[in-house]
């Protein structure tokens, strides 16, 4: 009798509740979705990617606390019990379609430290379908993502193809004023800069490359590309700053294009080394203000190209 009790109590009614109960956010899967669904299944990826935000959990995706409802009709309900991977509840709009072209691709093109296998023997039909499942994570407020990326990304690549400058223009427009006269506020000291270097190996270099020019190896399936760096360098002059800049959109990311934002991933002191990891190696242009109780010691970063080597390089 303490048995069936038990096993009613804890399999049975939370089974019924999950099945039947629909919660505000829910909604039924397409036919896309349902195919996307099958191919996670078969690959296992349950194995490594829960699905349920719990209250104490702080990381990708735990905006929304998950509830029974959010099961209804999903026979088996792919909860999982193991996290090597993120959670993926709340995957739907968190990248645009392309991150996920380059990450099924290969998992390290987007996440570097990633242990997840390619699935680039994958057909791009399946793929596709693949992808419709994991955009549909988090049902209707994951169709609001995913329309907001979908919104932005027009902008983002009208941009870039209007050019080098315009893209730049239109990447610092959207930081707010008070990050853009924001200077970094840690010195480019050695160890900063080492440990930058790493925060840089570990997230960025799949996209952006290893010198910083935007060719890294998932930019081939990226639309708009990866920034590239260097080009920030004729849009800076003595009077403008860099460090909050970089902060904000590594922060935030820049929704509409593969960048994502690292703020669940990174604390603050990583991403301002992170910053001056990339303003003094690929910028060449770091605006760390000395406070008067410092002796100011002058800063030798990379020599500025003068516009004839950028003409000859382009």
């Amino acid at each position: 009798m303490l048995f069936w009790t038990a096993f009613i109590g804890v399999v049975k009614i939370p089974q019924w509740t999950m099945s039947h109960v629909p919660s505000e956010s829910w909604r039924a899967l397409t036919d896309e979705e349902l195919r996307g669904r099958e191919i996670y299944i078969k690959n296992g990826c349950i194995y490594c990617h829960s699905q349920y935000v719990r209250p104490q959990d702080w990381g990708l995706g735990a905006q929304r606390i998950a509830q029974a409802g959010d099961y209804a009709g999903q026979l088996p309900p792919l909860l999982g019990s193991q996290r090597t991977g993120p959670d993926l509840s709340q995957e739907g709009g968190e990248h645009p379609d392309d991150w996920h072209v380059a990450h099924f691709e290969n998992p390290r093109y987007t996440s570097p430290m990633s242990v997840m296998p390619e699935f680039s023997f994958h057909s791009d039909a399946e793929i596709s379908d693949l992808i419709g499942y994991v955009q549909s994570l988090g049902a209707k407020d994951a169709d609001f993502r995913v329309q907001r990326q979908e919104t932005w990304g027009e902008q983002a690549r009208a941009a870039y193809a209007a050019g080098p400058d315009e893209s730049i223009e239109w990447l610092h427009a959207n930081v707010p004023e008070v990050w853009r006269v924001m200077p970094n506020p840690y010195p480019p000291s050695e160890p900063a800069l080492a440990r930058g270097e790493r925060i840089y190996q570990m997230y960025c270099v799949g996209c952006h490359g290893a010198s910083g020019d935007g060719r890294g190896p998932a930019a081939e399936f990226l639309d708009p590309q990866p920034q590239n760096f260097a080009s920030l360098r004729r849009n800076l002059v003595d009077d403008k700053y860099i460090g909050g800049i970089l902060y904000y959109q590594i922060m935030n990311g820049v929704t509409g294009s593969a960048m994502p934002y690292f703020k669940t991933h990174l604390e603050s002191a990583k991403i301002w080394d992170v910053s001056n990891y990339i303003a003094y190696n690929f910028i060449g242009k770091v605006d760390y203000q000395y406070s008067e109780d410092e002796i100011p010691v002058a800063y030798e970063g990379p020599e500025m190209p003068s516009p004839d080597d950028e003409e000859e390089a382009e």
